[in-house]
């Protein structure tokens, strides 16, 4: 059966590359589409099998445009993940000179990641935000802009020259994409898993963080990201965006939601999944699944 995948177009960003990065089966039908929200919502209503959307990136943080998506959706989760390298070149109709660039187009994450190099090798330009690196040099292709800063995919697509090959100003640069799925079961841990959730306080209150991070501390889980965000209640008003190391039927994971669950308004599980550099990260003696069946077996027999 055909595999119907929507992902953040047009064709040549780097979310098509997760997408050949993730899914190498020849049965798939890749669709492009616009924005994040109508990725999701493609697969909300039935008419993708899954969307790739980008989640986080190493230099400029997390991708708003997807998590207020997945706010906005129910039953949503993040089956998978997946690390794609991100290199920036200056890309142009054939014959451009360097010399004649003036307006350059990009994604506006590229361009604070090209930011340094931009400014001793192009002070003069005006820089153009657009909604993709792809969308960039689609529009230069078109002949809306001098140059695009995109990628090396997006020269192939669109018939551009490069004028400048990986500009970015750190080398190394990764970002994070996710595979989304509606109504998907929970899948079976790994060993190496991350989950992923939104907490959303009772209110703004002092100790009111502190007794959220708890609940993840004393059950020795780490947390690789926490992050807060306006919940769009007004001002003031936040919630937190969290990713935990373990999977949500490990003993120690199952109990930390428990306790979210009952000192928060309202927790938002976005999914258990596989970590994609399969870190296994270290868990303490008191918190590893034999301390739970222990605890649990002195408890029964009391």
């Amino acid at each position: 059966m055909t595999s119907r995948i929507a992902y953040l177009g047009p064709p040549g960003t780097f979310t098509e590359q997760a997408v050949r990065q993730w899914d190498t089966a020849a049965e798939h039908e890749a669709t492009p589409v616009p924005t994040v929200a109508e990725a999701v919502q493609r697969l909300v209503s039935g008419e993708a099998d899954a969307a790739v959307v980008p989640f986080e990136n190493s230099v400029e943080g997390s991708v708003p445009a997807t998590l207020q998506a997945l706010l906005d959706q129910d039953r949503v989760r993040v089956v998978e993940e997946i690390l794609v390298e991100v290199q920036f070149d200056l890309l142009a109709r054939p014959g451009t000179g360097l010399d004649d660039v003036r307006v350059v187009a990009t994604h506006p994450h590229a361009a604070a990641q090209t930011r340094g190099w931009s400014a001793r090798h192009l002070p003069d330009a005006q820089l153009v935000p657009e909604s993709s690196t792809a969308r960039a040099a689609q529009a230069v292709a078109e002949g809306t802009y001098d140059a695009a800063i995109a990628s090396t995919e997006a020269a192939r697509s669109y018939g551009l020259d490069r004028l400048a090959e990986r500009i970015a100003d750190r080398a190394g640069a990764l970002t994070r994409f996710v595979v989304l799925r509606h109504g998907t079961p929970l899948g079976a841990p790994t060993g190496a898993d991350r989950t992923t959730l939104v907490a959303l306080i009772w209110q703004n209150r002092p100790g009111a963080l502190l007794e959220l991070l708890e609940q993840f501390a004393v059950r020795g889980i780490d947390l690789t990201r926490l992050e807060s965000r306006p919940t769009g209640e007004g001002l003031g008003e936040y919630c937190f965006w969290i990713d935990a190391d373990g999977h949500a039927s490990e003993p120690r994971m199952s109990e930390a939601l428990l306790g979210l669950r009952r000192t928060c308004r309202d927790v938002r599980f976005l999914g258990s999944y596989p970590r994609a550099d399969k870190k296994v990260g270290p868990v303490p003696v008191h918190a590893d699944e034999q301390a739970y069946a222990e605890a649990r077996s002195w408890l029964e027999g009391l």
